[in-house]
């Protein structure tokens, strides 16, 4: 082109019906390979839109060696492990269930999203579903603690003194949290009023135990909490587990001691 000038585009006819063989599947591999490069970014910008998001998958198959479930979210796959999974919880091939991304990656097989039903996150983003107040921010949820299956334990905090945090996460006649109970397969679930007093709030996150009196620790980042006689046991939780997830919620090392046990040490 006589006239052409830099930065012209120029078009050249090609007769395709004149390619060699070898031509002809270099051609079809780089419009293969743009396709799935395409599509590869396009799922990558799907799971990172939904990073940390509460997602419905759809159950598409299960191994029945490793109990690892395949779950279709939208367009793409990804992998349900069985350490992600609730213990006791079995699905079904085509069933509907509500799972946490937790971290999406571009791997060399293409993106790749971590996804949990053990996540304290998606009891997380389960309440901020349930309950408005979360939603629009009236009500924070400053700490989770979990033991997937078994118990949760919620603090939350109201900007509000005219709302109840507790109240608004529990619902009229419990049924916002008894949605949540039912999506989590009855996991038991204790919402606690935060508080920035760290004795205050460990007395409330040893809920449903009672608690006389607890005390701070000089220089250490302990509590001492006394109980009841008959609540130590409830206190404590089977297995350590109520004080377990108490200390974990709080940040807080727990010493339980019965009523009986301090008088004794006067």
């Amino acid at each position: 082109k006589k006239d052409a000038a830099v930065g012209d585009e120029i078009l050249i006819s090609l007769e395709t019906k004149d390619f060699g063989r070898i031509a002809a599947q270099t051609a079809k591999h780089v419009i293969r390979q743009g396709i799935r490069d395409a599509e590869r970014g396009q799922i990558m910008m799907e799971f990172q839109s939904k990073q940390q998001e509460l997602v419905t998958a759809k159950v598409e198959r299960i191994d029945p060696v490793t109990g690892n479930a395949t779950l279709e979210i939208g367009k793409a796959e990804a992998i349900l492990p069985k350490g992600e999974q609730v213990p006791g919880e079995e699905y079904t091939e085509g069933e509907l269930i509500k799972v946490f991304i937790v971290d999406v990656r571009d791997t060399e097989k293409g993106p790749k999203a971590m996804i949990s039903r053990t996540h304290p996150g998606l009891v997380k983003r389960l309440f901020e579903t349930e309950v408005p107040e979360i939603y629009d921010g009236t009500v924070t949820i400053e700490a989770v603690s979990r033991e997937a299956g078994a118990r949760t334990k919620i603090a939350v905090h109201s900007k509000d003194p005219d709302v109840d945090a507790v109240g608004a996460c529990i619902g009229t006649r419990g049924a916002r949290v008894g949605n949540i109970v039912d999506e989590l397969g009855g996991e038991k679930i204790d919402i606690i009023k935060w508080s920035d007093d760290t004795a205050a709030f460990v007395s409330s996150a040893l809920a449903p135990a009672d608690v006389i009196s607890a005390t701070m620790q000089p220089d250490t980042k302990a509590c001492r909490v006394i109980v009841p006689d008959d609540q130590l046991s409830l206190a404590i939780g089977k297995e350590g587990q109520n004080a377990r997830l108490a200390a974990k919620l709080t940040g807080c090392k727990i010493d339980i001691a019965p009523a009986s046990q301090q008088q004794a040490e006067g």
